[in-house]
């Protein structure tokens, strides 16, 4: 392995602007279909040399990880298995995982975490294990890890394991926004199931590409995310941030992301988005806001 100095990589929050979820299936699985983007936005990781193989947390919501063990931390697993995939002892690095976005949050972040210790780790130590190896380890890490592993826009079929390009869109200017509570979405799971399956993984007829952000509105307003009502179940909170959103008019269309607690608007410009921003951020300064574009894949560094 090369000789590292210090190496950084980044975790975008991935955002489902549509998920359709159908009942669960012979072998206990939820079929869905789910067009997924990635925000500008998200966690980072970052390698250094240390005197052992070791992980480590800092970041908003460092907290809220900490008092877990790190043995079932997605970052750390994701790194044990590679390691072992590749065949090689653990190297004398520290990895870091710097939390920027909130936890159980509907953003993909365990997963988009993984994703990216995996990438940082196989490019930094120049592993000899190819993009499918990742993928192997990704999927074994949760139904939506291959998909945040890419960190592209995607369309996912199936339990989420059938991935396919999205249409080509322009970059989304959005805002998300969390009222910093964490949302299981196993217990998500279970309110949907309980309350009767409404809706089903119907894929919408697709265009190749949307050229406006106008036409991606068009197409996401006949579509939605069945485990909106759920979530709000669950975490009654999510009902007030979708009712802010859809009431300011820079708003174009707002929707819950995952199983929550996080809710995105697209708006029209970067500037709407940001003045968007400033608004929730004024009114409901307990909460967790950020503008931002989803599209990617971005930069890495």
């Amino acid at each position: 392995m090369p000789e590292l100095l210090k190496a950084s990589g980044f975790a975008p929050a991935k955002v489902n602007l549509f998920l359709h979820v159908g009942p669960v299936d012979a072998q206990g699985y939820h079929l869905l279909a789910s067009l997924m983007s990635f925000a500008d936005v998200g966690d980072r990781l970052s390698l250094e040399p240390a005197d052992a193989f070791s992980f480590g947390l800092d970041g908003d919501f460092a907290a809220a990880l900490a008092g877990e063990d790190p043995a079932g931390n997605l970052v750390w697993r994701a790194a044990l298995r590679l390691l072992e995939r590749a065949g090689v002892s653990a190297p004398a690095l520290k990895l870091t995982l710097t939390k920027a976005l909130p936890v159980a949050a509907g953003l993909g972040g365990g997963s988009s975490d993984a994703g990216a210790a995996l990438k940082l780790l196989r490019d930094a130590l120049d592993l000899a294990v190819d993009d499918t190896g990742l993928e192997a380890i990704a999927g074994e890490l949760g139904a939506d890890g291959p998909a945040c592993l890419a960190a592209t826009p995607l369309m996912a079929r199936g339990r989420g394991e059938q991935l396919s390009a999205a249409p080509v869109m322009p970059l989304l200017p959005t805002v998300l926004v969390n009222p910093r509570v964490a949302c299981s979405t196993g217990r998500v799971y279970g309110a949907f199931d309980e309350h009767g399956a409404v809706g089903g993984a119907d894929v919408p007829d697709l265009a190749a590409a949307y050229d406006t952000i106008e036409a991606v509105i068009d197409l996401l307003r006949d579509c939605r995310n069945d485990l909106e009502a759920p979530a709000i179940t669950i975490a009654p909170q999510i009902q007030s941030v979708l009712s802010l959103l859809r009431d300011q008019e820079q708003t174009l269309l707002a929707r819950l992301s995952g199983s929550g607690a996080t809710a995105f608007a697209l708006c029209a410009t970067s500037a709407k988005a940001a003045e968007l921003a400033a608004e929730i951020g004024a009114l409901r300064p307990g909460w967790w806001v950020r503008a931002c574009r989803l599209g990617g894949p971005w930069p890495a560094g």
